[in-house]
């Protein structure tokens, strides 16, 4: 259906599909004259609610409000009701979700619900089917989970680190050894090793819970088999090397470490920054390339101080935010300041 589609359909389209799978709360509701159109009306049908062609679906509560406020658009579009309608496809839909019991907010908030973020600065994966290379993760939407960890969820750090790493892919990733601290839901890891090529990836993660859930969302992007990729607890400001363990990472070499959103609790800067030393003295040579949502400037500020107390150079590196509305996947705020840097030994 979608490629009966105009052009300026198809744009708004597949902005519209790729924020509804991403759970943006805030969507841009394609314009009137798209919908109410009957080719429209049943691609967003197939593409966002049949059963049969959604196999990890966004929790039926959001499917709920969405689809309440797309009928509710499409019937203030209808210019001539003798020639056009609401799909009943879509009406089925609507009348399924309402019958059901309904998830209390509370209840709903602390459940994983599967997300996909479109990378649509990449090439596509199938040129015939216009097919957008995607990463789909089981997730915890809320900002801190039951558990008291924040990595359960992707956040904007992450999102803007894997753009810049889409774009510099040759120089950085392909056929690199990578290592992530704090990977959480494990959306760079996955990038890395799913889309950019890269010929091994270690995600680690201070926290059990994390590192447990690591495995689902390898397995959510046919990497549960992969010899590339594997998680891993490393909790920052502990010896890596020694005891049991001579050889830390099997002895196996690193070319790049990534991080995200690590400093956003002062408190974990000397630990991380310890860290950094460790890999340091065992990878002399190795970068580190850190992304850091500046919420607070003073604990960013002490984060660079920590490195320059122990002689590491930090560049930032100049990567805009792309404005909100020229965003076509992955979405994040673009009013968030976002810093990028990159960490060597002096």
């Amino acid at each position: 259906m979608e490629s009966r589609l105009s052009d300026g359909a198809r744009q708004q389209f597949n902005r519209f599909v790729r924020q509804y799978l991403q759970l943006q709360l805030d969507l841009d509701y394609p314009d009137e004259e798209y919908l109410r159109n009957d080719a429209f009306q049943q691609s967003l049908h197939d593409q966002l609610f049949s059963e049969n062609e959604i196999k990890k679906a966004p929790p039926a509560r959001y499917q709920l409000r969405v689809l309440k406020e797309l009928t509710r658009r499409i019937e203030q579009s209808i210019q001539d009701w003798d020639e056009e309608g609401i799909s009943d496809d879509l009406m089925n839909c609507l009348s399924t979700l309402l019958a059901s019991p309904p998830t209390s907010e509370m209840i709903s908030v602390q459940q994983k619900s599967y997300v996909t973020y479109t990378l649509s600065s990449l090439p596509l994966q199938d040129i015939q089917d216009q097919t957008t290379p995607t990463i789909t993760l089981l997730e915890a939407r809320n900002l801190v989970a039951a558990s008291g960890t924040t990595g359960l969820r992707t956040w904007e750090a992450a999102l803007h680190l894997g753009n810049y790493l889409c774009a510099n892919q040759d120089s950085l990733v392909r056929g690199k050894s990578i290592l992530e601290l704090g990977a959480g839901t494990g959306y760079v890891s996955i990038l890395c090793a799913k889309h950019l090529e890269a010929s091994h990836v270690l995600a680690t993660d201070g926290s059990d819970d994390v590192v447990t859930s690591l495995s689902t969302n390898f397995y959510l992007n046919n990497l549960q088999d992969s010899t590339v990729i594997k998680g891993k607890e490393l909790k920052w400001g502990q010896a890596l090397v020694g005891g049991e363990h001579p050889q830390w990472n099997g002895g196996g070499g690193i070319d790049l470490i990534l991080g995200a959103d690590l400093t956003y609790d002062g408190s974990g800067i000397p630990a991380l920054v310890s860290t950094f030393g460790e890999l340091f003295e065992l990878y002399p040579t190795i970068k580190i390339i850190y992304a850091a949502t500046v919420r607070n400037p003073r604990t960013f500020e002490k984060f660079l101080e920590a490195c320059d107390a122990n002689k590491y150079a930090v560049e930032e590196l100049k990567f805009g935010i792309k404005k909100a509305e020229l965003q076509e996947g992955p979405f994040y705020s673009d009013q968030v300041p976002i810093q990028l840097c990159l960490i060597t030994t002096t």
